[in-house]
């Protein structure tokens, strides 16, 4: 009787003891419960690429800011420098000629209170350069003979060859050189001797002088007669000074020839 409580006691240990192993299974079942929170930071990290959006979309609202900005700055350039003027002619006659200065050649006359455009002026000078409304046969007068509309230095200053006629028949002057004497430069060539019938009848050399007067250099054209002609270059003036020495025929300028002044002594 005894060996059969003992059996049985032994029995029902055992049995405890294998109800003991199987029990950590539920202390099992918060494992899985990690892998739910791992989707969670990928949801947080979609979320930001929806707040970078917005930014996107405001940066291309700056550039059109910026170009409209811009705009205003451009409009004005033209109105600021309208580039032709016009002015009305006071003498009753007024003389066009194919350069900025009495020397030259002469093209044809304006008459009184006629209206002309001015496209081109020369520097330092108050010669400027016209032409009829809607023209297209520009030639330079004197600018103190006309009644100018507007501020002349709006108009583009210009070449002073810009229409002038060319020789088709003679070459360039030769034996061109320039001598000082304090101020005064004298400037030499050898005679230009034109076929009968090729004389302009007008003044038959021209010198123009780029030259330093009043500390800057300025144009100075000057008409010659004979083979030499002087012109005023003072000290003062960092720039190099020169004249171009042309002969005129009827039919334009012969290429001028190109010569040095000597410095200054007092540069």
């Amino acid at each position: 009787m005894r060996k059969r409580f003992f059996g049985l006691l032994v029995i029902g240990l055992l049995f405890s003891g294998c109800t003991g192993v199987i029990s950590p299974a539920p202390s099992a079942t918060p494992t899985p419960i990690p892998p739910t929170d791992t989707p969670a930071p990928p949801t947080a990290t979609a979320s930001p690429t929806l707040t970078f959006t917005p930014t996107e979309t405001s940066t291309p609202s700056l550039t059109p800011t910026a170009t409209w900005t811009l705009t205003p700055t451009v409009t004005p350039t033209p109105s600021a420098t309208p580039g032709v003027l016009r002015g009305k002619v006071l003498p009753e006659k007024l003389s066009c000629r194919f350069g900025p200065g009495v020397m030259y050649l002469y093209k044809y006359g304006i008459f009184e209170e006629t209206v002309m455009e001015i496209i081109g002026r020369m520097e330092l000078s108050s010669w400027v350069l016209v032409q009829a409304r809607g023209g297209d046969n520009p030639c330079w007068v004197n600018g103190d003979y006309m009644e100018i509309r507007g501020e002349i230095t709006y108009v583009p200053s210009t070449d002073p060859h810009v229409v002038l006629a060319w020789s088709p028949y003679y070459e360039a002057l030769t034996g061109v050189s320039a001598e000082r004497n304090g101020d005064e430069v004298t400037v030499f060539w050898d005679p230009l001797y034109l076929r009968a019938g090729d004389s302009a009848e007008q003044v038959p050399y021209l010198v123009e002088a780029w030259v330093c007067q009043g500390g800057e250099i300025v144009f100075d054209p000057v008409g010659a007669y004979s083979t030499a002609a002087v012109v005023v270059d003072e000290a003062g003036c960092t720039e190099e000074s020169y004249v171009r020495v042309f002969a005129a025929e009827k039919h334009g300028y012969t290429q001028w020839r190109e010569v040095a002044i000597p410095i200054h002594p007092d540069n």
